[in-house]
């Protein structure tokens, strides 16, 4: 786990939430003590960068990259919670994932390319890019590996067992 995510996580302690949220502000990430966070939150390039809205909840297991922002379109209009991703959800560099009303859902392991701005929510392993953000293809779920892994770690074993034969 990365400082950036430990930090993110040890915001919520009442005696270190003002020392947390000044360092956390030192790598340019706003993350607020209302936003839920769940577990296996992983955070690259230190998170520079990044917003979260207060009410905005992330499942297990989320990538976020630097530069990424989650809010409302509209901070005027009363909006229900701002719920976000599911579990398995990847943010790429400089994602925006904008709510402009009612509640804005990431799908279960659902990709949001880089520079994309999201303004509606998607369904479960789905690829989006592009401004305003089209889907564009769709993920294979993690848990079921396709035939492209299975080939794969054989070539693997097979260069493994080359080497080791030019080795010996």
């Amino acid at each position: 786990m990365s400082l950036v995510a430990r930090l993110i996580y040890a915001r919520r302690r009442p005696l270190l939430k003002r020392v947390v949220q000044e360092v956390l502000a030192l790598y340019g990430v706003e993350v607020p003590a209302e936003a839920e966070i769940g577990p296996g939150l992983l955070v690259f390039h230190r998170g520079f960068g990044l917003v979260l809205h207060p009410r905005t909840t992330l499942g297990a297991d989320v990538v976020l990259y630097n530069n990424v922002t989650v809010g409302r379109a509209d901070p005027w209009v009363p909006q229900q919670l701002s719920r976000m991703e599911r579990d398995g959800v990847v943010l790429c560099a400089g994602a925006r994932v904008i709510c402009k009303e009612g509640v804005l859902t990431v799908g279960r392991g659902t990709v949001v390319g880089a520079n994309a701005v999201l303004t509606r929510s998607t369904g479960p392993n789905e690829v989006w890019a592009g401004v305003p953000a089209q889907r564009v293809g769709f993920r294979k779920p993690a848990h079921a590996p396709g035939p492209q892994a299975s080939s794969a770690r054989s070539t693997e074993r097979a260069n493994s067992a080359a080497a080791v034969s030019e080795s010996g």
